[in-house]
């Protein structure tokens, strides 16, 4: 059957199959496989992905990230292990060596009856010294560790605690097992805490008293959780009595790297183991120490204690000998080695700079148009750098005239300005909480402003516009009162503007207000500083002015790293100007420090800090009060100046009524330079009111802390009023305006101010409604009728100068504790 079929070849193209039985072998759907995500692809695959692009090869922006070699990397971590030997090398290079150094340990007892001089005699004990411990600085040789001990074992002074910790190198608490830290000791560890503090350690004394191991276990962990509060770093308390651990406290003494403090670093300082007093009032006062820190400088004066800044006359050498007993003390030799000598370049003593001779020919000339460009006579009140007036006559702009300028480097003109700079009288001083806020307020400008879409519900039905009708004397008081007492009430349950003034309906505002003015802008607007000058502090242009402030900081701190007496030497240096009955007041019992200052650290200007309340504190601080201010080695007496912090374009800054517990402001005030970040302690005696009475028992009480920021006298602290009114008639966006102003001379005089409302609309004045104060006001939006209308005006305040302060900080304390002691 097969054989009956026919075959026959085809040629290709011939056959024509039907569409229903065509067919091909290539797959109709694609299988990819999942791509290989792992960053060990292939070479083709990777240069797939870059698509031509070059490769980057590692590079990054900084060094630091750059991708190295290995090795390249353990090169670099090579490098970095030198640089830290070099660096641990220089910093115990002052006291290694037969004449290095002493280390100084200040030993504080921190309990009522805590004896620091028993402490001292158990850490000799320790490590097999026999010394007699006198007050004052005991140095004594420690033959076991090849190293040199200088103890200053201290009483509960503050003020000298505080001397004694601004010098020490390690300070050594002692607390007790038996009693607890009273407040008076807790004062004392946070000062030095605020102060700044090099490596501490802490030690507990009466525990051998107790009767089994575990209340000794309890008291240590207890004693260690009240030392971590302050000091996290705190591990380990050593027992007094303990000779194990009295020998270990000694070892960690001798071979630990104190971590120094910074800002005392910087300087060079020295604490004063010997004075001898001049005989006659002209005569050189003698200070013996030795040299740490920065090299000293014959050049640079020198801040002694409580005494003041003095000159140096000369820096003679002062070799040391080692008695028997392992103590030192000062070879006298014939040969007197001149280590340093002032040169031309000593610094003055010179506060103020001198009076610019090429002011005397122009200086009443300036200060008459000073005066007359702020007399009450102007017709209009000045707004940013300008002065407007009504349409009635004519626009006159008056351009702000620059004073001459001085010949220093530093410093801008000069001229004694009027003695009557307070603040007192019209200032308007009202005691009104204010908070401290930097987000834009509408009080603030035009920066405040709401959007211009309305904030108030659904369509409101106003008045329309109606024909005004003046009242008379009495129903306007009437229902000024009615108006004034409940706007009390809501200020009391919500103080949303703290700097709102209410004036008097017999008050002329322009002649209370003459010292204020508008500004558009609080952080823009330009401060017209030849407004000031008839209410400048006396020796205000006198100051010392800084064109580039860190500039000027970096080259006094480049002077201090070279040249000067090493340190680590002990020398004597003579004094000029020193009273002999401070020379004669020196107690060794009370340690004595020496501070080198930095260029222009003598001069006045004006210095701000950056001031941190406690939140825990009981009261709000008052702008003006009195401090006790303790900057560096300087104490000074000053009446405060606070603004808020941040920078700003115009450099102007709102004065801050209030300091509030938990809240940060600038405090300023006019006092000598002190560069760099500065720790600072602000000292306030204690109030009468029972808040504070409640907090401390002690006469005085640390506040608040802070840090010393650059100087500035172009910085402007602006305080802030606010004159608030009522919306009598509203008419779309034309508003009568009620309660703000009670004469037409007034509104016309503060015509140019912008206003502005409680929920962001701003205005301005169109005219003047009658006698009593009334005006129509234009508004960007409409407003809503429980709405509050404001204006600004702001007026500068000067800081205050500072009085330096000379007496212990509680001297009444430390007398009564020092008598229960002898006793």
């Amino acid at each position: 059957m097969l054989a009956s079929i026919p075959f026959r070849f085809k040629a290709r193209g011939d056959e024509k199959m039907p569409s229903a039985v065509q067919h091909s072998h290539r797959p109709t759907a694609k299988v990819s496989h999942k791509s290989f995500k792992s960053r060990k692809a292939t070479k083709g695959q990777l240069r797939e992905e870059a698509k031509g692009r070059l490769p980057n090869k590692g590079k990054r922006k900084t060094r630091k990230q750059e991708v190295m070699s290995k090795i390249n990397r353990r090169n670099h971590s090579r490098q970095q292990m030198l640089k830290k030997q070099r660096q641990h090398a220089k910093d115990i290079s002052v006291f290694s060596g037969r004449d290095g150094a002493p280390r100084i340990v200040a030993v504080i007892p921190l309990c009522e009856h805590g004896d620091a001089f028993a402490a001292v005699r158990q850490l000799n004990c320790s490590v097999d010294i026999d010394a007699e411990i006198q007050d004052g600085p005991n140095r004594v040789l420690v033959d076991r560790f090849k190293q040199k001990l200088q103890y200053i074992p201290m009483r509960r002074d503050l003020s000298a605690c505080l001397d004694a910790a601004r010098v020490a190198d390690f300070i050594l608490f002692i607390l007790s097992a038996t009693e607890e830290v009273d407040e008076y000791g807790e004062l004392i560890l946070r000062s030095i805490e605020g102060q700044g503090l090099s490596t501490m350690f802490t030690a507990v004394e009466k525990l051998d008293t107790l009767s089994n191991a575990k209340e000794k276990t309890g008291v240590v962990g207890s004693l260690k959780s009240y030392m971590s509060h302050f000091h996290p770093e705190q591990e380990k308390i050593y027992s007094i009595e303990n000779r194990q651990e009295c020998s270990n406290l000694m070892r960690s003494l001798c071979t630990t790297t104190p971590k120094g403090i910074r800002w005392r670093d910087e300087r060079s300082w020295m604490l004063v183991e010997e004075v001898q007093a001049p005989d006659v009032d002209e005569g050189l006062t003698v200070l013996t120490g030795v040299v740490r820190g920065k090299g000293l400088k014959a050049d640079r004066l020198v801040q002694v204690g409580d005494w003041g800044t003095f000159q140096i006359d000369r820096i003679e050498a002062a070799p040391r000998v080692t008695h028997g007993n392992g103590t030192e003390g000062t070879a006298m030799d014939e040969d007197i080695q001149i280590l340093d000598q002032p040169t031309e370049d000593q610094d003055s003593l010179d506060q103020l700079a001198p009076p610019n001779e090429d002011m005397a020919d122009i200086e009443d000339a300036d200060m008459d148009v000073a005066t007359t460009a702020s007399a009450p006579t102007r017709r209009g009140v000045l707004l940013d750098d300008y002065q407007y007036f009504s349409d009635e006559e004519p626009e006159v702009r008056e351009m702000p005239k620059k004073l001459p300028k001085g010949t220093s480097n530093y410093q801008s003109a000069w001229f004694v300005g009027d003695e009557e700079f307070s603040d007192a009288g019209s200032d308007l001083d009202d005691d009104v909480e204010m908070e401290v806020d930097d987000a834009p307020a509408p009080e603030d400008g035009l920066e405040g402003q709401a959007a211009p879409a309305p904030t108030d519900g659904a369509g409101t039905e106003y008045a329309k516009s109606v024909a005004f009708e003046e009242m008379d004397d009495d129903r306007e008081a009437k229902e000024l009162e009615q108006y004034r007492s409940n706007k009390k009430t809501e200020a009391e349950e919500d103080l949303e503007f703290p700097d709102e003034i209410e004036l008097h309906p017999k008050v002329v505002a322009r002649e209370r207000l003459m010292k204020f003015r508008g500004l558009k802008s609080l952080r823009e607007s330009p401060w017209d500083e030849s407004e000031d000058g008839p209410h400048e502090p006396e020796d205000w242009k006198r100051l010392l002015r800084f064109q580039d402030s860190h500039g000027a900081r970096v080259r006094a701190a480049r002077e201090a790293l070279a040249g000067g007496v090493a340190p680590g030497t002990c020398v004597r240096v003579y004094l000029k100007g020193v009273s002999p009955e401070d020379a004669k007041s020196y107690i060794p019992a009370k340690p004595l420090t020496m501070v080198s200052l930095l260029r222009h650290e003598h001069k006045n200007t004006v210095l701000n800090f950056l001031i941190n309340l406690p939140s825990d504190y009981p009261v709000s601080i008052k702008a003006k009060e009195e401090f006790i201010v303790q900057c560096g080695p300087r104490q000074f007496i000053a009446q405060l100046v606070f603004s808020q912090s941040g920078s700003t374009p115009n450099d102007v800054h709102k004065f801050c009524r209030f300091l509030h517990p938990g809240q940060s402001a600038i405090a300023s005030f006019i006092g000598p330079v002190t560069w760099g970040s500065v720790p600072t302690l602000f000292y306030k005696p204690t109030g009468t009111s029972a808040a504070e009475t409640e907090e401390t028992s002690l006469p005085l009480h640390l506040a608040a802390t802070g840090t010393a920021l650059p100087p500035s006298t172009s910085r402007v602290v602006a305080k802030r009023i606010i004159l608030t009114g009522h919306p009598y008639h509203i008419h779309r966006k034309v508003v009568t305006i009620r309660y703000m102003f009670f004469n037409r001379e007034d509104v016309q005089y503060f015509k140019a101010l912008p206003l502005w409302t409680k929920r962001g609309r701003i205005g301005h004045v169109k005219e003047a409604l009658g006698t009593h104060g009334y005006f129509k006001a234009i508004f960007n939006e409409r407003i809503n009728p429980q709405d509050t209308i404001g204006v600004s005006l702001y007026k500068r305040v000067w800081p205050r100068n500072a009085v330096p302060w000379k007496e212990p900080l509680l001297n009444e304390v430390a007398e009564e504790e020092g008598d229960q002691m002898e006793e």
